[in-house]
């Protein structure tokens, strides 16, 4: 793309939306089918919350994702228009640098760009100003998938800063940090607004951020309240003293120890009819 049509930025800008429109709305459909549409016992035993989301609540995620996939895209599409412009310390191929840089770029990457998210994320609930930009994203106090980018203008951009800053900064690989952002980054973001926990690894993984850490965010974090705002990694949490007490834990887990999540309690769990997404009239006029 930087290639063929990085010297016009809003041509390169409306193909990245583009290709993100198509793939978050087949990725977040297909999982939002699968564990939302496609209810069963067996699959509600592993969903954080025991309620499901409105319809109307889902079609508001979905609305603001659709929202902010120009503004996702914008340092995406800066990134692949400088390196048209040769501004950048971005390359591709292997050969310039080897297989051994690319592997710890990928590191450097991966560990700078966590931390950058989690600190972002830890100012957006400790900053007045920034918790006035973040606090409509905890409108989804119950996520599912299409919520991964349901969140304001600023802190989408901010959130994709670092695909411009590090080829600014280092030599890195630019198909190398475009896949770590478009699969690695967004597919995580995936998981955690998924709503569901796996067994393994569970929300007591003493390293990582699971489905669970991320939906506890959702449903305690508020302003002055940094619950868990780690993307992958614990350690930054653990570090600022932001971890959701132990004892206090709910996830799925902890509520079978507790005698919860019984077939009864199920049967009387409301399971909202998902298809009026599908109605046009329902878009226009969601009561």
């Amino acid at each position: 793309m930087s290639f063929w049509f990085g010297n016009n930025f809003l041509l390169t800008w409306f193909t990245l939306s583009v290709i993100a429109f198509v793939v978050l709305m087949l990725l977040s459909s297909a999982i939002f089918y699968y564990s939302y549409v496609r209810i069963t016992y067996e699959k509600w035993l592993k969903k954080s919350n025991p309620k499901y989301p409105s319809a109307s609540l889902v079609r508001l995620e979905i609305i603001l994702m659709v929202k902010g996939i120009l503004a996702g895209t914008f340092c995406p599409a800066l990134a692949l228009y400088l390196m048209g412009k040769q501004k950048l310390k971005g390359y591709c191929g292997i050969d310039e640098y080897g297989w051994k840089y690319l592997i710890v770029s990928f590191f450097i990457a991966w560990i700078s760009t966590d931390f950058f998210e989690f600190f972002y994320h830890r100012m957006g609930h400790t900053i007045d100003i920034l918790w006035k930009v973040h606090k409509s994203h905890h409108q989804f106090y119950n996520p599912t998938p299409f919520a991964v980018i349901a969140e304001d203008y600023v802190d989408q951009i901010v959130g994709a800063l670092p695909l411009v800053f590090i080829p600014a900064l280092i030599p890195i690989n630019m198909d190398l940090l475009f896949f770590q952002f478009a699969f690695f980054f967004y597919g995580y973001g995936v998981y955690l607004h998924w709503g569901h926990e796996f067994s393994y690894p569970d929300a007591h993984h003493p390293a990582i951020n699971t489905s669970f850490q991320h939906y506890l965010h959702h449903a305690v974090s508020t302003r002055n309240k940094p619950y868990h705002t780690g993307f992958f990694f614990k350690i930054w949490d653990q570090l600022f003293g932001s971890i959701y007490p132990n004892e206090k834990c709910f996830c799925v887990k902890c509520q079978h120890a507790q005698g919860y999540r019984t077939r009864e309690h199920y049967d009387n769990v409301e399971k909202p009819d998902y298809r009026v997404l599908l109605q046009w009239r329902f878009w226009i006029n969601s009561k």
